[in-house]
Formats: C-alpha cells, sequence, structure tokens
C-alpha cells in the first residue's frame, strides 16, 4: 500500500513545479522589451514514479504510482542558425553606412550645383578674361581676373583642406573604433568566465548568454566577426584577428585594422567602410581635385596662336625656337602649350620699356612642390600688382631715334586664349586620379568629378536600404524565435495560475483527509 503522506509530496512537487513556471512567465513579462533578450521556458516532467510496495517487495496492485511533476530545466530559446545569419547580415549594413555617411559628406563639401561651388568660381574665372579682353587696358578689369584668380585659389584650397580633414577624421576613427571593440571583447571574455562557472554546476545561464550575444551582434557591424563556441565559451575572431578565446580577450589598435585590411583579412564592417572611405573614396576625389589644378596651370592644351603675334624672343614651342625675325608670325601657329602658365608667359606687360618684359607664371605651388589643389596660389607678383598679368602677345619696333621695341597695350590676344581656355582640351593626368578622362575641358573633368559622387553615393544609399531591410528581416525572424508575446506570456501566465490553485486544492484535501484520519479515526469506544 502507499504511504499516508504521498500525497502531501505529489501536491508540494505541483507547487514548486508551477511556481517556478510562474516566475519565469513573469521573468519574461518584465523583459518584453529588454534589447538582446530572449524568451526562457520551464521544462515540465513527470517525476520519477514508484511502484506500489506490497508483502514480497512488489505489489499486486497493477502499474506504477506517479509522484506529481518536477522541471528539470529552465532555458532560452534561441537559434544559432539565425544568430549566424544576422551577424552575417549585420557586416555589410556596417560597411555600407560609413560609405553612405562619408559620400553625403563629400556631397556638401563640393555642394554642386549651387551659386557657390567650385563649377561657378571657376567659371567667373574664365568670364573675368573674357572682359578683360574686351578692355585690356582697363585697371578694374585686371582687379577682377586677379580678385577671381584668388577665389578661384581659395576653392581649390578650402575644398582641399575639407577632403584632407575628413580622411584625418576617419583615421581617428578607426582608432576610436579599435577602442570600443576592444571594451566589446573584454566584456566578452569576462561572460565567458561567469558562464563557464555557472554552466558548471549545471544550471543555464541564460540571462549572461543573451548579454554575451547581444555584444556580439554588436560587434558584428564593426567587422566581419566569427564565433566558435568552445568548452570554455565563445572563441572570437575578426578581421582575421583572434580577440576572444575563453576568459582571454586580445587589445588591438588602430595599427592592427589597418594591416588587416591590407592583408584583404578585414573584408566588412565599420572599420572596413571606414579605411576604405579613407583610402579609396576620399583619396579619389582628391587625387581628382589635385589633378583638375595642376592641369589648369600646366596640362598641356593646343592654342592657335593669330597670325601678327610676335613670341618672346628664345620661346620655344613644340621643339622649335622663335627668335629674331621670326618671332613675328606671318600666320597662325597652332601649337601645344602647358596650361594657363605657359600661355600667360608668351604675353607682354604693359609699361614696361624696351625691351617690353613678359609676364610672370600665373599660378604658383605655395610649398615649393607640385601644384595641387591644397597647394596651388596665385604668384603674388601679380598678387601684389594686377598690371602683372598679360592680355598682349604684339609688339611695335620703335621708329628712331627710339630704339627698341614695346608692347602694343590695346591687344588682346592672350586674354582671349585663356578666357577661350574654358571649351578647350586640356590633357589631364587620369591615371593618377582614376578619373578616366585622359583628354577634356576642366568644365567636362568637374562634372566628371560631380556625376561620379552622384552615382556613388546613390549607389551606397541603395545598398545600405537594401542591407538594413535584409538585417530587418532576420532579426524579425530571430524574434519570432526568440523575442517574448506579452499575450502568449499571459496565456501561460494564466495556465499556470490555475495549475497551481489546483495543487493547492488538491493539498487542501489530502490535509483534510489526513485530519480525519488522525483525529477522527479509532475513536470507536472511547
Amino acid at each position: 500500500m502507499t504511504s499516508t503522506f504521498m500525497g502531501l509530496e505529489t501536491a508540494k512537487r505541483s507547487l514548486f513545479a508551477n511556481t517556478a513556471a510562474m516566475n519565469t512567465t513573469g521573468h519574461n513579462i518584465a523583459n518584453a522589451n529588454t534589447p538582446g533578450y530572449s524568451r526562457q521556458v520551464v521544462g515540465l516532467v513527470a517525476s520519477r514514479p514508484i511502484e506500489a510496495p506490497g508483502l514480497f517487495n512488489k505489489s499486486t496492485a497493477p502499474g506504477q504510482l506517479g509522484t506529481g511533476v518536477e522541471y528539470n530545466y529552465i532555458k532560452r530559446v534561441r537559434e544559432s542558425f539565425l544568430d549566424d545569419q544576422y551577424w552575417d547580415a549585420n557586416k555589410s549594413l556596417g560597411e555600407w553606412e560609413v560609405q553612405a555617411d562619408t559620400l553625403s559628406k563629400l556631397e556638401k563639401v563640393f555642394n554642386e550645383p549651387s551659386d557657390s561651388g567650385l563649377s561657378t568660381v571657376l567659371n567667373n574665372f574664365w568670364n573675368s578674361w573674357s572682359s578683360l579682353s574686351k578692355d585690356p587696358e582697363n585697371v578694374t578689369s585686371r582687379k577682377i581676373v586677379r580678385e577671381n584668380a584668388l577665389a578661384l585659389v581659395d576653392a581649390f584650397n578650402e575644398t582641399s583642406k575639407k577632403l584632407t580633414d575628413m580622411q584625418d577624421d576617419l583615421t581617428q576613427r578607426v582608432s576610436v573604433t579599435a577602442d570600443h571593440i576592444n571594451t566589446l571583447t573584454s566584456q566578452i571574455a569576462q561572460l565567458n568566465d561567469e558562464i563557464m562557472r555557472i554552466e558548471g554546476q549545471r544550471d543555464n545561464a541564460n540571462d549572461l548568454r543573451d548579454q554575451r550575444d547581444l555584444i556580439i551582434d554588436e560587434l558584428s557591424k564593426l567587422t566581419n566577426v566569427s564565433v566558435t563556441e568552445q568548452s570554455d565559451g565563445y572563441t572570437v575572431v575578426a578581421g582575421g584577428l583572434q580577440l576572444v578565446s575563453g576568459n582571454n580577450s586580445v587589445q588591438t589598435t588602430a595599427a592592427d585594422w589597418e594591416g588587416a585590411y591590407s592583408a584583404n583579412t578585414l573584408i566588412s564592417g565599420d572599420v572596413f567602410g571606414t579605411i576604405k572611405s579613407r583610402d579609396v573614396l576620399v583619396k579619389n576625389y582628391l587625387d581628382q581635385l589635385n589633378d583638375m589644378a595642376n592641369t589648369i596651370t600646366n596640362g598641356e592644351i593646343t592654342v592657335t596662336i593669330p597670325a601678327g603675334s610676335v613670341l618672346p624672343d628664345n620661346t620655344v614651342l613644340d621643339g622649335v625656337t622663335y627668335t629674331g625675325a621670326n618671332r613675328t608670325l606671318t600666320s597662325d601657329l597652332t601649337v601645344t602649350v602647358k596650361g594657363l602658365n605657359e600661355l600667360h608667359q608668351l604675353g607682354y606687360i604693359f609699361g614696361t620699356g624696351t625691351p617690353p618684359a613678359t609676364a610672370p607664371a600665373f599660378f604658383v605651388s605655395q610649398d615649393g612642390g607640385p601644384i595641387t589643389a591644397a597647394s596651388i596660389g596665385l604668384n603674388p607678383v601679380i598678387q601684389n600688382d594686377p598690371s602683372q598679368i598679360a592680355s598682349s602677345l604684339r609688339t611695335i619696333t620703335l621708329t628712331p631715334p627710339a630704339v627698341g621695341e614695346e608692347t602694343v597695350t590695346g591687344n588682346n590676344t592672350i586674354a582671349l586664349l585663356i578666357s577661350g581656355l574654358k571649351s578647350v582640351p586640356f590633357k589631364f593626368n587620369g591615371t593618377s586620379s582614376n578619373n578616366g578622362i585622359a583628354t577634356g575641358t576642366v568644365d567636362d573633368y568637374y562634372r566628371s568629378i560631380i556625376g561620379q559622387l552622384g552615382v556613388e553615393s546613390e549607389e551606397a544609399t541603395r545598398q545600405q536600404t537594401n542591407n538594413q531591410l535584409l538585417v530587418d528581416q532576420v532579426d524579425s525572424r530571430r524574434q519570432s524565435v526568440s523575442g517574448v508575446s506579452t499575450d502568449e506570456e499571459m496565456t501561460n501566465l494564466i495556465k499556470f495560475q490555475h495549475a497551481y490553485a489546483a495543487a493547492s486544492r488538491f493539498m487542501t484535501t489530502v490535509d483534510q483527509n489526513l485530519d480525519k484520519v488522525i483525529n477522527s479515526m479509532g475513536m470507536v469506544g472511547r
């Protein structure tokens, strides 16, 4: 026969099991909006039954006697496959977010089309030469050329500075991100240690595992991460660098990530997007801007010098030296000159006496090196004295008793030729800037820069949007498995509450039976 008190033990087990189920349900409800939280479930199982005892250790009663219910685990609901999908999609999102942000900033730097962009400044510069050609002796027109030249120089300098500052900011961002990664990996290593200690006692460290996976979620956006679960916790490899192994984490520097990028082991994520934005995107536009500034100054152009022009003595054009009588052109001469500078130096300065002085170089390098967007500057001689701007390409021979020659002050040949450079093809150094335009007008070259920027920005935004949709889709699938549904939890709460109430009623019934046995039975004859 069974124990008289067996029902109490059965009811007690039911109360304990349903209490655990209700507490877990309450924990789920409390964390319904907690980032990274995975809902937890209680594993209810029938407790081990016993055979009804009998005179010879085995009762003649059929079957076994149930002993109630107990819970053998509290575990979180999580699918590692969906986590892997999320981490894989998240790294691409991090990369394109940085590139889209960088290209958006580049669009603001160039600020085209607008009335204050480089195209407007460049157009004003060409137009000022056209105005000078209409009245070569006008001092005001020369000053306008000077001021527009200074505006063009400032536009190049300022744009170059902004691009260089962007590169510096991106470099700093790599360093800051490296420090942030170090913080995350240190937390993962610490959680590995705590999880191993808890689960070594045969408990499930559900909340700690959620915290660890949430950190991996954040890390996966920063770099291409690979996670392997070992007996001592997560082993994390990112960008070819082993960051975490058990309770040990490796502290990285910006140089480590730069090296991983160079070695092609860092292939996606925020860090990859940052370095690529600096070394590819911003650098490419800075190279094109440098090529543009240098080409305006020294790029090869083909011009036609009209008949009657008088070239400076010992001028060499296309391998021919012009001196003596052949300085005066008897027919139009089509030649190649090196940019605005060489064309300007063919001209003469007004009021310089005999022999007439030739003009200086128009643009110079402010640091003495090659002309770039950062170093281009207006020649200080011209800046201090606008009369040094040449417009004439003709001289006259003085009649006796005067000797020598002097500049024809009303001539506008140089001014016309320079104003016409707006529509003259220049030879660009397309290799250094990767622009792809070897020959074209300055306006065409600049429009190609802005066109490229617009296409790349649109593509980056499209990629960012697509990857965001993919991440959201995977996360939605993950939440459908691991997320907390308050409706479902409330249903479970009512279910477990009723089970608890029924178990309580069962215990009360057993207690009443025992009271009858103890206090009422055996009273006959007293």
